[in-house]
């Protein structure tokens, strides 16, 4: 199965194919912890990215932290030392770091996957510190310290805002957007002939024109609609409305892309077999 088809089953749909981009990650001969740096336009479309990629890749772990979420104040705990008396109660560590020790302990024998999301929430010390793991592979905390397999653990970054710049400088960057790539679509792809190729023809033209692109999964679901349900203008809009993210509702109920609407009805109804009668 390839990577897209697998994002697109764990959460990620997208026209474009991160294979390249994961390949040059992967193969770049580096002296400091694997980060990858998730850049795109605001929303969550970059969380959904990182937490399908972990499980499109099969990683044993995937551990995330939220910068944005506030933290509940922390539980005063007790510690127990050998003689069983009591020491005076210590707080548990922040999430943050509890994310990177857990992840150095597991990467000891399993890749493991760390998100980091809304990064731009972090005090500035914190992505400081950030910084000096990715270049050491070595975190210190109240706990002790710990260090992480290189060559197991990959950090992932998502940010709504610029990175800090020596974040950036050790990351390796894509980019997730909702602007897709164009895919050429063929009837033979979905179990037809060459009856349906003015239908392929005339949906790619409307496509231009509304200024979309269909991922996998939308222009199946979208074609079954047209096969079985669509009859009539207003159908084919909600249709398309119904199916395909980011498509301006303003956009496909302008006058000028209704030649083009047409045009997909008429080549359906020829694709269907249905005759006019003009009475």
């Amino acid at each position: 199965m390839n990577l897209r088809r697998s994002l697109a089953l764990h959460g990620f749909e997208s026209n474009t194919d991160y294979g390249f981009a994961l390949d040059c990650l992967f193969a770049a001969k580096i002296d400091h912890v694997r980060c990858l740096h998730v850049d795109g336009s605001a929303g969550r479309r970059k969380t959904a990215f990182a937490n399908a990629l972990g499980a499109a890749l099969e990683y044993p772990h995937v551990l995330y932290h939220d910068f944005s979420q506030i933290e509940p104040a922390p539980v005063l705990l007790p510690v127990q030392l050998e003689d069983g008396s009591l020491a005076p109660p210590e707080a548990p560590l922040p999430a943050f770091e509890r994310c990177i020790t857990e992840a150095c302990a597991f990467s000891e024998s399993e890749r493991s996957l760390l998100i980091f999301d809304q990064l731009q929430a972090a005090p500035f010390a914190e992505q400081l510190k950030l910084t000096d793991f990715l270049r050491s592979g070595e975190w210190t905390s109240a706990a002790g310290s710990v260090l992480a397999h290189r060559g197991r653990l990959l950090v992932a970054l998502i940010s709504d805002g610029p990175l800090y710049h020596s974040l950036a400088r050790l990351s390796y960057r894509i980019w997730t957007d909702a602007e897709r790539a164009h895919l050429d679509y063929r009837p033979e792809d979905h179990g037809l002939g060459a009856e349906a190729l003015p239908l392929f023809a005339a949906l790619s033209t409307l496509f231009e024109q509304l200024r979309i692109s269909p991922t996998p999964g939308e222009f199946e679901r979208l074609l079954a609609d047209l096969l079985q349900r669509v009859f009539g203008l207003d159908a084919l809009r909600q249709a398309l409305f119904g199916h395909i993210e980011g498509l301006e509702r303003e956009r496909l109920h302008a006058e000028a892309v209704t030649p083009a609407l047409q045009a997909v009805l008429d080549t359906l109804d020829a694709c269907r077999g249905v005759d006019h009668i003009e009475l």
